[in-house]
This record gives C-alpha cells, structure tokens and sequence, in this order.
C-alpha cells in the first residue's frame, strides 16, 4: 500500500520562520550589487561637477528608476505580498519583470521576506526591525544600521513555502523569479545599451551605464531600504497600529519612494491600496494603480474606506484624501 508525502509525513505544525543560511554565492552577490551601487552614488557629486553627467544620462535614469521603483511599490509590494487589488495576467507578469529590475532580490524572496516582517513587526522574527537592538542611543543607531542593509548580509532566509506559496505554485511567477539573474543583466547593461544607441559613442554608453545603471540601482535601495529603517523610527502616528508596531509616516520620501514613506497607514491597513489617505499625502503608486483600474487591467482594488480610517485614527478624523 503507497501513500503520498503529505499523507505519511508527521504534523508538526506550522512551517519554521526560515529555511537557513543565504548561501556564498548570494552573500557574494549581495557585496555586488549592494555595495557597488552605494559607492556609485556616493561619488556621484564629484563626478556630475566633472561634466560626466547629461540630459540622456537624466532621461535613461528617469525611465529605469520610475519602472523599476514602480514595480517595487505597486508590484511587489501592494499587488504581490498584501494582495491590493487584482490583476490581469499580462499586468502580472510585467509587475513582477518590472519590480525585479530595482535587484532588490528574487520576487518570491523578497514577497515572503516582506510577509514575514507584518506578521512579526518590530517583534521577535521581524527580519529587519531597527528595535531588535534596544531603545538606548546606541543600541537604535546599530538596530537602524541593521534594519536599512545590514540584515541583509547577517540573515536567513525567510521561508518562502510558509510565507508566499501562492507565488511558488504560480507557474509564470516562479519564471520570473528563475529568471531573476538575466534580469539583473537587463537592468544594469540596459542603460548602457541605450546611451550607446542614442549618443552613437561610447562616452554615453559608459555614463549612462554608471548614472542610469548603477547610481539608479544605489538610489532605489537606498529609498527602499529607508522604509524599513527611517519609517519605522522617526515620524508621525495617526493611526493605531499593533501594539509595539512602530510603523510611522516620513513626509520627506513621498515622492521619491512613491507614496511608500506614508508607513504608518498601511500598517494599520496593509490591504489598501493607498497609503496617503490623508489630505496633502501624495501616493504616486496608488494614482497608477487608479490608472490600471480605470484601463480594465486591474480590478478589485481596496481602496481606504472612511469608516475603516475613522476607527484607526488616534485624533479626530482629517479629511481624506480623494
């Protein structure tokens, strides 16, 4: 008499938070593509005061950062890991190509990675909060060290079967998410590839590949990043969140991270699609998935409900946001 795995394999409750170490091969990749970008942007200034910066290198830069960071805020995170709104199969798909270009990691990781940190936030088993550390001046400066990049090279690997196995079992998802090194490829030699045919010369090639590509790259980690460092330490708490949650709005990034520094809302509602409910609180990523639903290619979108606000606000109600 046969019987199947699941049938003869023990119960032993839920599925571990991890699945082990990251192995060298990713730790290498990390050093890669996380510190060469850093010190891209870091010689940045001197290097545009040089004259080694152009209008095409701008507008090559533009394109990839808008598609990428996009991919990120309204693909990764509000389509892929809290479910915000539906999509159709062909918007699915470049969600995921377009959010794979920021190389923030392969979707389905960084999908149950971002899982992981709602169900434990600012808790233990949050991989990245800047609290794990203590509340000292000290122990805050290395807890938001540890939560901007440092987890990133100290971590396990989040379990993606306990966290995201609806992305495992996508067959079109899993794909993407094998096809994460070429991908890689296309996001960083894209640009160059660009300035080449544009500027016929290899002068562009060469500067679009290091504003476009690499200070680009360095630019949207680094915007990412704040959300799980900066967001969740300095800023404003309109609404009520879990008890130790210390998720909180940071005005300054709202542009440049698309509406995601607004991280107090959507902690307290991480299914909406809009995390600048508030008058004056621009949300770039939500106003796009607007687009996508008045198109047809997205559907059921969660929008904030007043009745829902209303509930989670810690003063008297302000006016929402239309």
């Amino acid at each position: 008499m046969t019987s199947t795995l699941a049938e003869s394999a023990p119960k032993t409750g839920p599925k571990p938070l991890t699945e082990g170490p990251q192995s060298k091969g990713i730790l290498f990749a990390l050093y890669l593509f996380v510190l060469i970008p850093f010190l891209a942007v870091l010689v940045a200034v001197p290097i545009a005061w040089g004259g080694w910066l152009s209008w095409t290198d701008i507008a090559i830069g533009a394109v990839f950062y808008v598609i990428s960071g996009l991919g990120i805020t309204v693909g990764f995170h509000r389509y892929f890991t809290h479910g915000s709104f539906k999509a159709k199969p062909w918007l699915r798909v470049s969600l995921a190509v377009a959010g794979s270009l920021a190389i923030e990691g392969e979707i389905i990781q960084w999908v149950a990675d971002h899982r992981r940190h709602h169900a434990f936030s600012d808790q233990e088993g949050d991989p990245h909060s800047p609290w794990r550390f203590g509340t000292g001046f000290w122990a805050l400066t290395k807890g938001l060290w540890y939560a901007h990049m440092g987890w990133l090279f100290k971590r396990e690997l989040t379990n993606r079967a306990r966290f995201a196995p609806d992305l495992m079992a996508d067959k079109a998802i899993a794909r993407v998410d094998k096809l994460f090194p070429l991908i890689v490829v296309v996001s960083t030699l894209g640009p160059a590839l660009a300035g080449g045919l544009i500027t016929m010369s290899w002068q562009g090639a060469l500067t679009a590949f290091f504003w476009a590509g690499l200070v680009r790259i360095g630019l949207l980690h680094h915007i990412t990043w704040s959300i799980n460092s900066v967001c969740h330490v300095y800023g404003e708490r309109p609404f009520e969140v879990r008890n130790g949650d210390k998720a909180a709005n940071f005005w300054p990034l709202a542009i440049v991270s698309f509406g995601e520094s607004w991280h107090n809302l959507h902690h307290a509602d991480p299914t909406c699609a809009r995390h600048g409910v508030l008058r004056g609180q621009i949300d770039i990523s939500a106003r796009v998935i607007w687009l996508f639903e008045k198109t047809g290619a997205a559907s059921d979108v969660k929008w904030p409900r007043m009745d829902r606000l209303a509930a989670k606000m810690t003063a008297k109600p302000t006016k929402v946001a239309n």
